[in-house]
């Protein structure tokens, strides 16, 4: 195919205007036009099956409502509001009313849990929260931990300390005047999901909305496109969810499904038969789970996708290929994070993508892979990956947080001079692909050898007995660290003899990758250890084996 990467990365230039505000750009300009503002923002659908449809002329129009709440209550500039829903119109609404008065919205997944909310309810101060029924108890339990939270917002919530907030919308007019902010103020605050170390707050611009456009646009095989419809499964209240998903849907103006729910294999395909969703964004989490559930889809459902966009973790051949034989598309992988998304990434309509690969950087960043002295690592050496400040034209990224909140020392730490550290390692090739070898605190010797889970994890899944796995190190006295995997195994090979089974995981790996690379020991578990965003939280296995360890000297 024509290899169009070079031309598109080296001629993109970044136009960020000084003001600037998310609420304005993916709500309000729709609607003040009337034929646009009868266009089709969100479809809903709740656990039960009940469906409504939001035009962006309601959304606009909620929104406005609930900003003119908001300043009632004294909500300014710069207060942090808890928006702690899942995926439903009101959400989205209450978002574009945060932004509307240049207030800092501080979303928080309701998966948290009351002590998980309180913490960072407490560090971010915030003054108010919105929440709904099935977010309240753990919001009003944690409200006790939390002085500053004296005002709730709750949707279909009967509660003497809860403001409702039919009630209070339908006190305010449908018109407002929206707060000027520029586009450097702070618009998100998101909590990082802890998979290293304590969760903290990085707090995004309204203009890192524009620098994740590049990626967005490339990632969805150049979205939008006329009666593009999206879904995802990631919750809103996540940079997934919201980055990568309901807001720049709403920026180009089109529909974004929201369903409330547990996500299952077989509704995710109901929901995308139902509403002929043509773009997705899918963690290989809930990829290899529709694959196992579902292998052969396109027998089941009259589907419309034309790209997947998968992020969060490795992709791997496994899943590269399935979605290749039985969707009928080459998933573009993703790479980025909370402090600075849709860095690296993959658009195999414009270039060629490669199994395994997360990628080329995406036009207007400036990317690289950093060895410890901050210095760019040549071809095929294993490095960090970092962002510089400035893209290839010396302009400001937009994409970049501003920092940690209220944490500069963090935020000192996550740089070396201009380039700002994931704390994720890759190495390059000659064609300037990106190869993920794990986050940095993943990666361990053994033997003397650098080890990486993701190989080795993605190995094991080729396996037919095997539905999931997790690559970490086990203390050993004469090799350092031993590899050890976790597996968890497909419904069928349950019943299975665990001795000989571990034997035939071993040898399948053994004949497929480095001798040092075979799991020296695999203990076969019911479930891993996942976060809210179906990343494994490969820390809780290690901290285990250590903890083993110890017990056993």
């Amino acid at each position: 195919m024509n290899d169009q990467y070079p031309e598109l990365y080296q001629s993109y230039q970044w136009l960020v205007p000084s003001q600037f505000n998310i609420a304005q750009a993916c709500a309000h300009r729709w609607a003040e036009n009337p034929l646009e503002g009868r266009r089709i923002a969100i479809f809903h659908e709740d656990e039960h099956g009940h469906r409504e449809v939001w035009t962006y002329t309601r959304l606009s129009q909620t929104a406005m409502q609930l900003a003119n709440g908001l300043v009632k209550m004294g909500v300014q500039t710069g207060d942090r509001v808890a928006v702690v829903m899942g995926q439903r119109p009101e959400t989205a609404a209450a978002y574009m009313a945060v932004f509307s008065v240049g207030a800092i919205a501080l979303p928080l997944s309701p998966l948290f849990g009351a002590d998980g909310l309180a913490m960072r309810l407490r560090d971010a101060e915030a003054r108010v929260a919105i929440v709904d029924a099935a977010t309240g108890p753990d919001l009003l339990q944690a409200q006790g931990q939390c002085p500053l939270l004296t005002q709730v917002i709750g949707l279909e919530l009967d509660h003497e300390a809860v403001i409702p907030w039919r009630t209070l919308l339908a006190r305010q007019p449908a018109e407002f005047k929206a707060v000027l902010t520029k586009s450097t103020s702070p618009a998100l605050l998101l909590y990082t999901s802890g998979t290293t170390g304590a969760p903290k707050g990085a707090l995004l611009p309204h203009c890192a909305l524009i620098g994740n456009l590049p990626g967005f646009v490339a990632s969805q095989n150049w979205f939008p496109q006329k009666g593009d419809v999206f879904w995802s499964p990631a919750d809103w209240t996540w940079t997934g969810g919201l980055m990568d998903a309901l807001l720049p849907t709403l920026y180009f103006g089109h529909a974004i499904v929201g369903a409330q729910g547990r996500f299952s294999p077989t509704r995710s395909f109901e929901l995308m038969e139902r509403y002929q969703v043509t773009n997705t964004f899918l963690f290989p989490t809930a990829l290899k789970m529709m694959m196992q559930e579902v292998p052969r889809p396109r027998e089941q459902y009259r589907l419309a996708l034309r790209a997947i966009m998968a992020a969060g973790e490795s992709v791997g051949t496994v899943v590269f290929e399935w979605c290749q034989q039985e969707l009928g598309l080459t998933p573009n992988e993703m790479f980025g994070q909370t402090e600075m998304n849709y860095l690296v990434g993959n658009s195999h309509k414009r270039w060629p993508a490669k199994p395994g690969s997360i990628g080329r950087p995406y036009p207007g960043h400036r990317v690289a892979v950093l060895d410890p002295e901050g210095r760019p690592c040549p071809p095929g050496m294993v490095g960090e990956i970092a962002l510089n400040r400035l893209d290839i034209h010396g302009h400001p990224d937009p994409i970049l947080f501003l920092g940690y909140w209220r944490n500069e020392a963090a935020t000192q730490s996550k740089f070396i001079g201009d380039w700002c550290l994931s704390g994720d390692l890759a190495s390059v090739d000659e064609d300037g692909y990106y190869w993920y070898a794990g986050r940095a605190d993943d990666v361990f010797k053994s033997s003397g050898y650098r080890i990486g889970p993701g190989e080795i994890e993605d190995c094991l899944l080729r396996h037919e007995a095997v539905a999931n796995a997790a690559v970490v190190p086990k203390p050993d006295a004469t090799r350092g660290y031993l590899v050890k995997a976790y597996v968890v195994l497909k419904p069928a090979a349950q019943d299975r003899d665990a001795a000989a089974l571990q034997a035939e995981l071993q040898d399948h790996v053994r004949r497929r990758l480095a001798a040092y690379q075979m799991p020296r020991e695999i203990e076969f578990v019911d479930s891993l250890p996942l976060t809210s965003t179906g990343k494994i939280r490969r820390h809780v296995l290690r901290a285990r084996e250590q903890q083993r360890g110890e017990l056993a000297s």
